[in-house]
């Protein structure tokens, strides 16, 4: 089968497109063929090197998160789900196998796919979804009527958060450039703030929560805009120690992110508020939950842009110019099944 893979770390020259094995499923585990498979940042900072701290990896790799596809085979005892079943699931981070023609991936980790949804819309869902999802519900707590903003409105996460959050009940302000007002406005946020013409810190305050997607400048002004006592949540700065434990890491580990967080846990005290990163993690039931919402029309996918397998480092590099509004995703079969 072919399979997207890293020899090493460095840029795209380090990807290839290689022909290896159909993996065979273990216990508690599906054979996936996939149709479709979503690109993130996390792709070219696992590519870069950037994570090998606390992902290190053997050569070849075959990279890839997120996928939507279809069940070719069940594991060992493996039960709820069947054979030519469409789904999408995020895949074990250890694990990875996402940019191939089959993957495996632990049937706790995966659900049925909506049914309103393509491949290529489905595949871009996970990832961005469970990391919206974990930080609203699973951090922060976020209960109606509560006030939140969520950075960079017009991206994967920020984009799922926004309606996450609408249906929740919560009052939502987002950062977004005037290219992306139209579609921030359009998932249902309460404010926008044009990052370019304003600082949001001088417009808002009192909130409950706020939601980084931006990390470095934002994320230290994000401090500003909360009540004491109330939390920032980023997935774009750095990880703090309690994060160590989020993701079963020893004491060597915990200390590099106690370093490495030393300015931002500082200007949060400063501020009178906390400061958390998130780690998501796989899961198949808020992974259903998220479907449902979906398959009631209350959540919208955002697709920017589509490529083939085989064009999977000019994915990387659209994606790291900054300017993808919505997923991008790597098409690797054609069509509904």
């Amino acid at each position: 089968m072919k399979s997207v893979q890293l020899l090493g770390y460095g840029g795209n020259e380090a990807l290839r497109v290689n022909q290896v094995p159909v993996p065979e499923p273990g216990a508690g585990q599906l054979l996936v063929k996939v149709m479709a498979a979503g690109v993130n940042p996390v792709d070219y900072k696992i590519r870069d090197g950037k994570l090998k701290p606390i992902l290190p990896l053997r050569f070849p790799q075959t990279l890839g998160g997120e996928l939507a596809g279809v069940v070719e085979k069940l594991g060992p005892g493996v039960s709820g789900f069947n054979v030519g079943e469409s789904i999408f699931a995020r895949v074990d981070k250890q694990q990875m196998g996402a940019f191939a023609e089959y993957a495996v991936v632990d049937a706790a980790h995966a659900a049925r796919m909506p049914s309103n949804l393509s491949f290529e819309e489905a595949a871009g869902i996970p990832l961005a979804g469970l990391t919206a999802w974990q930080c609203l519900f699973e951090v922060l707590k976020l209960q109606p009527k509560q006030k939140i903003l969520i950075h960079a409105g017009g991206g994967g996460v920020g984009g799922l958060a926004i309606q996450f959050a609408k249906n929740a009940g919560a009052y939502v302000a987002t950062t977004a450039s005037p290219a992306a007002k139209a579609v921030v406005e359009a998932y249902g946020a309460d404010e926008i703030i044009n990052y370019r013409e304003e600082k949001f810190e001088t417009v808002l305050s009192d909130y409950d929560h706020v939601l980084d997607t931006v990390g470095d400048d934002t994320l230290l002004r994000s401090f500003g805009v909360i009540k004491k006592g109330h939390t920032v949540v980023s997935v774009a700065g750095v990880p703090e120690p309690q994060t160590a434990k989020d993701i079963d890491k020893g004491l060597l580990i915990k200390s590099i992110f106690w370093a490495i967080s030393s300015k931002i846990r500082k200007a949060a005290k400063k501020a009178g508020v906390h400061y958390r990163y998130l780690f998501m993690h796989p899961d198949g039931k808020q992974l259903s939950e998220i479907a449902k919402l979906i398959e009631e029309g209350k959540v919208k996918a955002k697709v920017d842009r589509v490529f083939d397998l085989e064009k999977a480092t000019e994915a990387f590099s659209y994606l790291e110019t900054g300017h993808a509004k919505g997923k991008v995703i790597l098409r690797v079969r054609s069509g509904r099944i």
